[in-house]
């Protein structure tokens, strides 16, 4: 097992060294992987080295033991504190708990005091470790899950964000047992009372809304069994089933369970429940489409009456072989345009294409197809707002564009053409953005350094980012990070001063953001090597 990395923060460095040389640390499990002076630098070194295990003094300048580990327990809560002090305080103590400090060790350090300390945190350490990498304690957790990691795919399924793919690759570990190749969706809704004069337990499920459609689903699960494969889980206060049939003539017997389901729950429940039940389809991918035509069905309750299962073949003619654009086509083609080369843009449309080759449909369905594809890539336009015109042409209408054209093939080369014209203005825009946003940052740094209590956050607040996103770019466009940045300004403001006032030391700290002077002396030696009393004597 590789060694837990370690960290020794105190001011003395004799003290720090003296640690750092009396611990056998690899023999123990543990690496020494960087060292600071104060509870400040610690900070800063800890976000680089991301050592498992801080051990500090208590009492130190500019940042102190107890502030450090207040910082430590926001930006890195896994990392273990050890807290040293040279007094055997209660109320040190007392905030150390309320730090999660691990160990408290009284000063003058004895080594074998301290060995046994790492002894007892390298076995915590060892067993926390372990217990995230144990596979049946994860498996365990798996298991438990299962229910809720079922119920998030078949949700996929029909909102058409589970590929065939996917549904193969995970289906049959989820307990999904589907053989043969045929699809139905049945989508169940309760309909109410049907009688004021009820059995208090029945008038129980009637008053808690929230158990009626697991009382569906359970009369579902005890009787659908005989009738044919399927699965059911609770969506949107309803119950979906999703039956899996040998052949497409097979339908006639899910649609008479789900009616024998209707007659059992209102004589059990005296409740009226009513089902629509969606065209049946061939493929996984598919499942979303007999979702929707589900939901059309269950609507026509209203016409024909309820307490019974609704096919949409009865009421509607099958449309099942029209185009459409689903949501998983429209987020794949708008993140290609959004973040793509020209390359994997051209091959996103063209897959948007290979749909319709073998189809001979009225071109009106071609039409509306493509007009949702334009209007998908119009809103992106307007998102990042940009010139509808420069992109399209003066005058363009969405509702009229595709009369210029002779072949499909035309216009799928028009559509992979302006999307990759999309897709480099909103480079450009990116760009800009980022460029107009780190400007802003610059601009409230130089105009806020004075404020010891600037910050990242504050900053971020102004500019109204997130902290992960700003640090991202400032990174990225600056070269340093925002510390190290306002460090850099801090200290070249306070070298004018040096030479052009005759400020004291303290003021000039002051001035530049730093309340203690002797923390601005021990920042500026850092950078330039001296004192800034020396350097203005120099």
């Amino acid at each position: 097992m590789s060694l837990y990395r370690i960290m020794i923060v105190d001011d003395e460095e004799e003290i720090r060294l003296g640690i750092i040389k009396k611990i056998d640390w690899e023999s123990n499990g543990f690496i020494v992987v960087g060292d600071a002076e104060n509870g400040q630098d610690a900070l800063e070194k800890a976000e680089k080295l991301q050592p498992d295990v801080i051990m500090t003094d208590i009492k130190m300048p500019f940042m102190d033991g107890l502030e450090l580990g207040k910082k430590l327990v926001e930006l890195m809560p896994s990392t273990k504190i050890i807290v040293f002090s040279g007094c055997d305080d209660f109320e040190y103590a007392h905030k150390a708990i309320k730090i999660n400090v691990v160990e408290y060790v009284l000063k003058p350090i004895n080594s074998i005091e301290l060995t046994e300390v790492l002894v007892r945190l390298k076995e915590q350490l060892d067993r926390e470790y372990n217990e995230k990498r144990n596979l049946e304690t994860l498996y365990k957790y798996y298991v438990k899950s299962l229910p809720v990691i079922r119920e998030q795919f078949l949700v996929g399924a029909i909102e058409g964000k589970i590929n065939e793919g996917q549904w193969n690759e995970q289906a049959e570990n989820l307990g999904i047992d589907f053989k043969y190749e045929n699809f139905a969706v049945a989508l169940i809704h309760a309909d109410g009372k049907i009688n004021i004069e009820e059995s208090e337990s029945n008038m129980s499920i009637q008053n808690e809304l929230t158990l009626t459609p697991i009382s569906i689903k359970k009369i579902i699960d005890e009787n659908m069994d005989k009738y044919c494969k399927f699965v059911s889980f609770l969506y949107s206060n309803m119950v979906v089933v999703i039956g899996n049939l040998q052949n497409k003539e097979d339908i006639l017997l899910f649609i008479k369970g789900i009616n024998e389901v209707c007659k059992i729950y209102k004589r059990i429940m005296n409740l009226t429940i009513s089902s629509g039940i969606g065209y049946v389809y061939n493929n996984t991918s598919e499942i979303r489409y007999s979702y929707r035509s589900a939901q059309s069905a269950l609507d026509y309750r209203f016409v024909l009456g309820t307490g019974k299962a609704i096919y949409i073949d009865d009421v509607e003619p099958d449309n099942s072989i029209q185009l459409q654009f689903d949501e998983q086509e429209e987020r794949a083609m708008l993140n290609a345009i959004k973040i793509s080369s020209e390359d994997e843009i051209a091959i996103t449309i063209e897959n948007l294409f290979k749909k319709i080759e073998d189809l001979l449909l009225p071109f009106n369905q071609y039409r509306i197809y493509f007009m949702e594809i334009i209007t998908s890539i119009l809103k992106l336009v307007q998102t990042y707002n940009l010139d509808v015109e420069e992109l399209f042409g003066k005058n363009f209408d969405c509702y009229s564009f595709l009369e210029g054209f002779n072949s499909i093939n035309e216009v799928r080369e028009w559509f992979v053409q302006k999307a990759v014209k999309v897709n480099i203005y909103i480079k450009r825009e990116r760009i800009n953005s980022s460029m107009l946003l780190i400007e802003k940052a610059k601009q409230y740094i130089k105009d806020n350094y004075s404020d010891y209590d600037v910050s990242v956050e504050k900053l971020c607040s102004e500019l109204h980012v997130s902290p992960t996103y700003f640090s991202t770019i400032f990174k990225r466009e600056t070269g340093m990070n925002f510390v190290n940045y306002l460090t850099t300004l801090r200290l070249e403001e306070a070298v004018k001063l040096l030479n052009t006032t005759d400020d004291k030391t303290y003021m000039i700290a002051e001035k530049v953001g730093y309340p203690e002077a002797n923390y601005f002396s021990y920042v500026f030696k850092k950078k330039f090597g001296v004192s800034p009393s020396k350097y203005r004597k120099n």
